[in-house]
């Protein structure tokens, strides 16, 4: 595969749910062919669908599940979760969790699709607004921070190949996990441009991201935040 011949087969984890399941719907909708892992299963369907189960803290099952898919062309993972509490009140197994949900399965993931994957192949790691340090929220930043770094030494070991590499980071998204009690010590705040980030938006700057005008573009962190950075 090469830039020229986008779509072709994309791996997209969290397909169930907020970020994970836009990007599976506009990614179909574009003429990918797409296996979605997720714990749960989706309620989307389509013919260039397929759904593996998979629960991503589960390293050696992740490993399995991608050594044995089809050769992907794109990866994107966007699961994700998130745990709020502020310093000295920490829980070490919530951030143990993140950690391996955000980080290690990338890790997995890309490790086990980038010596299969072609000439010209997209991996996007979703990561947050939030990385750059929010009070409260300090094991979920370290985790979406620790994205970019994995996201850039990547970028600079494939980009011979065409292959880019890049960050996909938004402010707060009207997702079930806006709401979720797990990040209740850290409630949400509409953006300053007065409204939440539609998951539709951020699948399709990942969209663009997977197409071929985006062929120069690696290594990047992309912000999408509707004005939460600025101030």
């Amino acid at each position: 595969m090469t830039s020229a011949t986008l779509p072709g087969h994309a791996i997209v984890t969290g397909a169930s749910s907020g970020i994970g399941a836009s990007i599976v719907a506009l990614l179909t909708k574009s003429g990918w062919s797409v296996t979605g892992l997720s714990r749960r299963r989706p309620e989307f369907t389509d013919e260039r669908f397929t759904w593996q189960e998979c629960d991503l803290a589960d390293l050696d099952e992740l490993a399995r599940i991608a050594v044995e898919s089809p050769a992907a062309d794109a990866v994107v993972h966007a699961a994700g979760l998130q745990f709020s509490a502020p310093v000295g009140q920490l829980n070490h197994a919530d951030g143990d969790l993140m950690w391996r949900i955000h980080v290690a399965a990338a890790q997995v993931l890309v490790d086990a699709a980038v010596d299969r994957m072609g000439d010209g192949g997209r991996i996007v790691l979703l990561g947050s607004r939030t990385m750059t340090g929010v009070a409260g929220k300090s094991q979920y930043a370290a985790t979406k921070a620790a994205l970019v770094g994995f996201a850039r030494s990547c970028a600079a070991e494939v980009v011979g190949r065409g292959i880019t590499v890049n960050v996909v980071a938004p402010g707060p998204t009207a997702t079930p996990m806006l709401s979720d009690p797990a990040r209740s010590a850290t409630p949400p705040r509409t953006p300053p441009m007065g409204h939440f980030i539609d998951p539709a938006e951020v699948a399709a700057t990942v969209e663009f991201l997977l197409s071929p005008a985006a062929r120069s573009i690696t290594g990047q962190t992309l912000v999408q935040c509707a004005g939460t950075s600025l101030g």
